[in-house]
Formats: structure tokens, C-alpha cells, sequence
């Protein structure tokens, strides 16, 4: 049996992983910036699920949740940092009002969160699990703030992941593709200064047209992550769906061709030797 302490646990796949986790008989710790959207989902669990409240941009926040999973549960061994949202516009639509908040939730609240739960985990040797996107691979037109802040993600991902591996606690970081969750209606924030300019890049349409219409099931996406956390051998990277592989595939694929078109000349930059 696992204990798991999971941020954003109000819908999407946080909700899904609490649930999933606690029918299969797993201790677990919700959490939500307004606990009384959660409290409902605990009580068939007798006991095994509770909830507390966590804004995850509150580092003094973030330190409460984890003594109070120690005070109940004796402590937790797995984390999932999944509180965020996006922001979907073009670079020069996008105000700091609105992405610097997003920067506070998705990076500098994972942040705070591991940092306060890190002590219990590496007791445990535990597993963190870092949800990011496909949007985290690879850049795209419209979604750039998105994109930064999942790629810091990432990077504070495989940093980690280096920096925990000598005491045993691993880092999953979960890439999904498009699902069929509430991401695109509640979880995207889209920029209030529109510019004709960029109609070309916006991602306006996208958000209505796929809205409740993606081909991922998160049901299947929430077995995937399970399956990983209970692994020996699971990988740094979790790409989930087509989509998402796609996303990577392509970037590898870009990667190499710039790496191998100037390799001789960016190469050469060394001093030279006597």
C-alpha cells in the first residue's frame, strides 16, 4: 500500500488519480485550494482519503499539508505535483498579471511543495511525480507562456531527478497529450489583449473545437501512471498518447537536423591548442 499526497485535486487528473488511487486501496492525502470542492470525494474511503486545503503558491501552506500527512498517515511516499493551469495568447498579448500568476502556480508552487515534502520523501525513499504536457517538449505559436512554464517543469524535473537518485527517490515526469478532461474549460486562461496579428497563431479555436473533444481517454492516462509508480524500471519521461509521442518524435527530429547542419562550425570554439 502507498500513500500519496497529490496538489490540484479539484478536477482533471488530479481528481482522477486521488480516486483511482484510493479504490485500489492506497492511502491518500487530497488536496485543493478550496477544500470544500474535495471533501465530498473522501468519504467512501473510510478514513484512507483525506482532504486538506493547499494553495500550492503558499510555501507555509505547502509545509502544513506534509506535517499533517505525517501527523495522520506517518508520512506519504509518493507526491504528485499537479495544481496548474494555462494560458493560452501571443507572446506580446500576454501581460504580467496574467502570466506571472501562472509562473507562481505551475513552477515556483511545484517548487515550494517538493521542497517541503522532500524531508518525508527521502525517508521513504519515495517517487515524485511532475505533471507536465506535451507542451512541455515543444514550443508552439499561442501557447508560449504555457510553454515556459512547463518547461521549467522539466527542467526542475531532471535536475531532481540527478540531485534524489542517491537516496532512492525517483521522479516521473508525466507529458500528457490532449485528454479528455476539463483542461481546456476551467484550466486555460486566454489573454484579454487580443491583436489581429496574431490571428494567424491563436489558439482561440483550438481551445473551442477540441474543447470536450479529445481523443485521449484519462482513465486509461491515470492506468499509465500507476502502472509507473508501482515500476521498477519506469523511465524519466512519460509521454501519454499518440499526440504527445508525435510532439517528441518531432522535436528529436528537429533537435538532430539543427545539431548536424552546423555541427563543424559551432564545434569549433575552443581555444586553440598549442
Amino acid at each position: 500500500m502507498k500513500t500519496w499526497l497529490i496538489t490540484g485535486c479539484s478536477s482533471g487528473f488530479g481528481r482522477r488519480l486521488a480516486l483511482a488511487a484510493a479504490q485500489r486501496g492506497d492511502q491518500v492525502i487530497a488536496t485543493a485550494r478550496d477544500v470544500k470542492t474535495i471533501e465530498e470525494m473522501a468519504k467512501p474511503f473510510d478514513g484512507r482519503m483525506i482532504t486538506l486545503p493547499l494553495d500550492v503558491t503558499d510555501a507555509a501552506a505547502a509545509k502544513a499539508a506534509v506535517a499533517k500527512a505525517v501527523e495522520i498517515f506517518d508520512g506519504f511516499d509518493v507526491l504528485v505535483n499537479n495544481a496548474g493551469y494555462g494560458l493560452f495568447g501571443a507572446i506580446e498579448e500576454g501581460t504580467r498579471e496574467e502570466y506571472r500568476p501562472m509562473f507562481e502556480v505551475n513552477v515556483f508552487g511545484m517548487i515550494e511543495t517538493t521542497r517541503a515534502a522532500l524531508p518525508v520523501l527521502r525517508r521513504s525513499s519515495g517517487t515524485i511525480v511532475n505533471m507536465s504536457s506535451g507542451a512541455g517538449i515543444a514550443g508552439s505559436g499561442g501557447a508560449g507562456y504555457y510553454n515556459a512554464a512547463k518547461f521549467a517543469v522539466e527542467g526542475v524535473s531532471e535536475a531532481l531527478a540527478g540531485e534524489l537518485k542517491p537516496f532512492g527517490i525517483r521522479v516521473l515526469l508525466v507529458e500528457p497529450g490532449p485528454f479528455r478532461t476539463d483542461f481546456l474549460g476551467r484550466s486555460i486562461r486566454m489573454a484579454a489583449n487580443v491583436m489581429p496579428e496574431y490571428a494567424a497563431s491563436s489558439r482561440k479555436h483550438y481551445r473551442e473545437t477540441n474543447n470536450g473533444n479529445q481523443a485521449g481517454d484519462p482513465d486509461r492516462a491515470i492506468a499509465v501512471i500507476l502502472r509507473a509508480v508501482d515500476a521498477d524500471d519506469a523511465p524519466l519521461r512519460l509521454p501519454l498518447g499518440p499526440i504527445a509521442h508525435s510532439i517528441a518524435e518531432r522535436k528529436m527530429a528537429s533537435f538532430r537536423s539543427d545539431i548536424d547542419a552546423w555541427r563543424d562550425i559551432t564545434i569549433a570554439t575552443d581555444f586553440k591548442q598549442r
